[in-house]
């Protein structure tokens, strides 16, 4: 599984490095960045999905 985060689209609400702290971080003002490549590791996968499904903006994405 990888994600991303659409920046034209992200509100900075921070559910997902919320909810996911080990595939998401947030930026200097407070947005949603992927850590790394947006690989998610199998451990990671459940509270990815969980972060992609609570984003208010939809603009994550898992492929």
């Amino acid at each position: 599984m990888r994600v991303r985060i659409d920046p034209e689209v992200c509100q900075g609400h921070g559910r997902c490095y919320a909810l996911a702290p080990g595939v998401f971080t947030c930026d200097d003002e407070g947005y949603g960045e992927v850590i790394g490549d947006g690989t998610v590791a199998p451990g990671d996968e459940d509270a990815a999905r969980l972060a992609v499904d609570s984003c208010p903006e939809y603009a994550i994405t898992a492929e």
